[in-house]
Formats: structure tokens, C-alpha cells, sequence
């Protein structure tokens, strides 16, 4: 979220809508700003003319007239008194780090589906309206605050009208999922950063070091399960880790009797002389295990199945396994979270068929 240091504009606002400023509030020409941005005067007037098409959106024009009579009012012969809008600008956060928290907020209200941002002509507040099973829940929101997701294509109104209804856009969902991200990857690296210091007290205490590898204790599961949603819920819920435990147990056992198959066969094919002592066959337990687990793996298919078994069954961390199957950052967490979902549906109805068996 770049902006022009001439203008001094906050620096939440996009470049686009800088130039459009400086081209119509400054008066600078467009190949004077083409210059400045390194680009083709071409590039910078079709910048300029799509501005000028989303001016029809209220909250747009709105933020734009609120910008130019706050910082180009001194560029434009004559008295040109600071209107009340204008001062009410200033509530946004001209910081970017500042704007993206109270953006969150707003844009995590808007995520889910049916949520609308309402906004009325003449009043200096919105509220976002979404069906909950609890009953309609309403988050009331500065208007101020809407013209600048609206500036920055976050939300969009299909039709304007006395009443507008606006909509998360793609680039808006985008946006929720950077800022996320980025909020979790401070989160980790504070949370990294205190276990390494814990782990140099304990190692100047002489204590016994801890495993780097995950322990019983701290498994990617329990990991995502101490993040917690907007409301305070457990982004996992502890059915959801128990399925994933549960998982990881049926896959470990089929590991062992893949092993004890191997060296079975190894003992057959080898030099078995009276001397050799036998191998054992794999039990009925462990074979049951491996049929458990192919089958909990069959019913989430493939996609599914890739991330429940990197983070499950090998314990990889989510970084690792979004990096090695070329998935976005931070996407493993929700797909993760969905797979574990399938998986205890999956285990739910194999534990009514067996009820039903028995």
C-alpha cells in the first residue's frame, strides 16, 4: 500500500487513487506523472479513467472528495472551507499496520456467506448484517472507515441506492487472508522466540534439552488448537484433534506391520538356516490399523488426504507442507481444518456401522 510522498496522502490509499488526485485535485499532467511512477503515460491514464468510473459508487466518491479537501484544499485558488466529512476522514488510521487491524475486523465480518455492509445516505454509520444461528448479529462500523475499503475495491455495492448493500470482493477475501497471515506469522515468531529463550534457560540450567522433533504434547494439532477465532472459539475443536490422533495411532500401527511384512520378506527370500531365528507376522490388530487408516484416507480423497497426512500421520508443520504440495500461505490451516472435519463425519458413520453391526 504504496502512496506518492508529494501528496501526503495516508498510506493506506492505492497508488491509483493517488494519481487520480494529483492528476485532478494537483493538476499534474499525465505524462509528468507517468514519469515520476516509471511507466507508460498509457498505464497512468487508464488508472486515472477507471477512478473516475468507481466515483459512481458512494463510498468512493465520497472518500475521494474527503482526501481532496483534506490534503489538495491549499492547491485550489480561493477559499476552500474543510468540510465536516473531510475532518472525519482523519478517524481512518493513516498508518497501514493500524488500517489493517481495524480492516480485519470489518473484512472478518463480511467473510462469511450473507454478510452485507448496509449503508444509508446521510448517516455517519454502516452496520454489517449476517444470519448466525444465534439470531441476526450487528456490527456497526464508521463510515469513514467503509469509504476506504470501498477506495481499496475490498467491498463493492452492485447497486447503489439510498440503502446500499455492499459485498466482500476477491481482492477484499485476499486481503483477509494476507492480513491473517501475517498476524499468525508475528504470533509463531513470538511464540518461537520465547520457547527458544526457554529452551537456553533450561540448557544453562543443565536441564535435559527438549526434542526438536514434535512430542506427544505439541503436535501440529495442539498447535492450531490453542489459536482461538474472533470470537474466542478454538479454531480447532478438541473432536477435531481426536480425529486427527486417531488417525496418526491407525497409521503408526500400520507403519509397524509394513515394517514387520518387509522383514518378513527379507527372511524368507534371505539365507534361513536353522540357526536364523523367525520373524514374526504382522498381528490382526496392526493389519486392521493399516485398513482403518486407507479407508479414512479414501473417504477424504485426494487434496484432503495430502495435508491429513503431512500434519497428521508425519507431523510436518503447516509452512512445510503448503511449501512441498505449492499451496498459498497460510491456506493449509482452513483446508487442514475442513479435512478434519470429513474425517470425523468418516469416523462418526464407521462408528454407527459398527453399532449397527454388533
Amino acid at each position: 500500500m504504496q502512496t506518492m510522498a508529494v501528496s501526503g496522502l495516508p498510506e493506506w490509499v492505492p497508488e491509483e487513487a493517488c494519481r487520480y488526485l494529483e492528476h485532478t485535485e494537483a493538476g499534474r499532467s499525465i505524462r509528468n506523472l507517468a514519469k515520476q511512477a516509471g511507466c507508460h503515460p498509457s498505464t497512468v491514464l487508464r488508472q486515472v479513467r477507471r477512478v473516475e468510473t468507481r466515483r459512481d459508487d458512494p463510498l468512493v466518491d465520497a472518500a475521494l472528495a474527503s482526501l481532496a479537501a483534506c490534503h489538495y484544499a491549499g492547491d485550489v485558488p480561493g477559499p476552500q472551507p474543510m468540510s465536516a466529512r473531510a475532518l472525519a476522514l482523519g478517524t481512518v488510521p493513516a498508518c497501514a499496520e493500524a488500517f489493517e487491524s481495524e480492516a480485519v475486523e470489518v473484512l472478518t465480518c463480511l467473510n462469511p456467506q450473507g454478510a452485507v455492509l448496509a449503508v444509508a445516505d446521510g448517516l455517519e454509520k454502516a452496520v454489517v448484517v449476517r444470519e448466525a444461528a444465534a439470531g441476526d448479529k450487528k456490527v456497526v462500523v464508521d463510515r469513514t472507515l467503509a469509504e476506504a475499503l470501498a477506495l481499496r475495491d475490498w467491498i463493492a455495492c452492485p447497486a447503489p441506492g439510498r440503502l446500499s448493500r455492499y459485498h466482500i470482493t476477491p481482492e477484499g477475501r485476499s486481503a483477509l487472508s494476507q492480513f491473517v497471515a501475517s498476524r499468525e506469522n508475528r504470533a509463531r515468531s513470538r511464540l518461537e522466540s520465547a520457547s527458544l529463550a526457554t529452551r537456553k534457560t533450561n540448557n544453562r540450567n543443565r536441564r535435559r534439552p527438549r526434542r526438536a522433533r514434535y512430542g506427544l504434547g505439541e503436535t501440529p494439532l495442539h498447535m492450531l488448537a490453542r489459536l482461538t477465532d474472533r470470537d474466542g472459539t478454538p479454531f480447532l475443536t478438541t473432536d477435531l484433534v481426536r480425529a486427527g490422533e486417531r488417525l496418526r495411532e491407525d497409521f503408526e500401527l500400520a507403519q509397524v506391520a509394513e515394517h514387520l511384512a518387509q522383514t518378513s520378506a527379507q527372511a524368507r527370500e534371505g539365507d534361513c538356516g536353522p540357526t536364523m531365528p523367525r520373524r514374526r507376522r504382522p498381528g490382526q490388530a496392526a493389519s486392521a490399523a493399516k485398513k482403518r487408516a486407507a479407508a479414512a484416507l479414501n473417504a477424504l480423497g485426494e487434496g484432503l488426504s495430502d495435508i491429513v497426512m503431512r500434519c497428521c500421520c508425519h507431523l510436518e508443520g503447516l509452512e512445510a507442507a503448503e511449501r512441498q504440495l505449492g499451496w498459498s500461505a497460510r491456506s493449509g490451516k482452513v483446508v487442514l481444518r475442513i479435512a478434519l472435519q470429513q474425517l470425523k463425519l468418516h469416523y462418526d458413520a464407521q462408528q454407527a456401522q459398527d453399532e449397527l453391526i454388533g
